[in-house]
């Protein structure tokens, strides 16, 4: 199936590692030219490195902290000037702390904020007008299915990310006349540094041994499997592409149907 993405340009944020790097190898494979941003330098530049070689597609790397707005419009600016034009961009960032709610401090509640959500407001501001020139645009923002079903000690995930659904919507609403479809993505339990993190601090709390605990993620979907960020990468190079023109302001899960829900 051709996707109709050889030679756009996707801007893909938190893309040296887990589900960004993954979107950046399904992107550069259907032929983008793409523009990586993440704070680890060297693992973004080996990853740069790597798209060019084995795709031989135009990279663009940034060392980039998605909370720093000026950085952001710096970045955006760079990739238009580089390439001329800007089709693609997904939003991305490492998930807030899992801790009980009266264990947060205010800090922490703002800093989620602006990690989760003023990330993706900024990069929205920057790319919109690069869409609209071109009457083409495709944002995706990547969540967690606790958009949809919340995750008991995930409450910092389960109040922000939503905000960004909530963003998502307005957007595709207020953009489809320009030709720019807004949609997310939500992750179930993926096999990313992130999980191994949830994990880690899941198994210690009940004394068992973290293998265990992906067992029992695992025994919570319909599938009975954990999800890998290629399977995420898939669904947002998909929505991306021409094959789902007449899809916006969704949001669509991956999570080996671990949601309950209609």
């Amino acid at each position: 199936m051709d996707l109709g993405l050889k030679g756009r340009v996707a801007i893909v944020a938190a893309s040296s590692q887990g589900l960004g790097k993954a979107a950046a190898y399904g992107f550069a494979a259907e032929g983008c030219n793409v523009a990586l941003c993440a704070r680890n330098e060297a693992a973004l530049a080996s990853v740069a490195a790597d798209l060019k070689s084995k795709y031989g597609v135009e990279v663009l790397h940034q060392a980039l902290d998605v909370t720093d707005e000026s950085g952001i419009k710096a970045f955006v600016a760079a990739v238009g000037q580089k390439f001329g034009r800007i089709d693609i961009c997904v939003t991305n960032a490492g998930g807030p702390p899992a801790k009980p709610f009266l264990e947060l401090s205010m800090e922490e509640w703002r800093r989620a904020v602006e990690l989760n959500l003023l990330s993706t407001v900024s990069f929205c501001r920057e790319v919109i007008p690069w869409m609209q020139r071109q009457k083409w645009g495709r944002i995706i923002t990547i969540t967690s299915s606790s958009v949809k079903q919340p995750i008991p000690d995930l409450v910092l995930s389960n109040s922000i990310r939503t905000g960004v659904v909530g963003l998502v919507k307005s957007l595709s609403i207020l953009y489809g006349r320009d030709g720019i479809l807004v949609n997310n993505v939500g992750p179930g339990y993926t096999r990313t540094d992130r999980l191994k993190e949830l994990a880690a601090s899941r198994s210690k709390a009940a004394g068992v041994a973290a293998e265990e605990m992906y067992g029992r993620w695992a025994a919570d979907t319909a599938t009975g499997k954990i999800a890998e960020p290629e399977d995420v990468a898939s669904a947002i190079v998909w929505l991306a592409s021409e094959q789902a023109r007449s899809i916006t302001g969704q949001t669509v899960l991956v999570e080996n149907g671990a949601y309950r829900g209609l």
